[in-house]
């Protein structure tokens, strides 16, 4: 697991499916910062990992503080599913 800053918006959202670096992650989170006061672009830090890795965020069973980060631009990362489906 892992932190992912996007800068820009590549059109995700919670539960999106993206390739980066070669690896399947799935998006656990996002937030969205700079839409009103913040840079020119708005920048989306995601909480990202495998799909193994998602009961271990559901539970907080890490430290947000102590997570790897990484930062990319929005044309770098290829998005595969944009969206989770939603549960009834």
């Amino acid at each position: 697991m892992k932190r992912l800053i996007i800068h820009g918006d590549p059109g995700i959202r919670k539960g999106a499916i993206v390739d980066y670096d070669g690896t399947e992650l799935v998006c656990f989170g996002i937030n969205r910062n700079g839409e009103w006061h913040g840079p020119e672009e708005v920048q989306l830090w995601c909480t990202v990992g495998t799909e193994d890795e998602y009961e271990d965020y559901e539970k907080r069973n890490y430290t947000p503080h102590f997570l790897d980060v990484d930062r990319v631009d929005a044309e770098d990362v290829d998005v595969i599913r944009a969206k989770a489906d939603l549960a009834v």
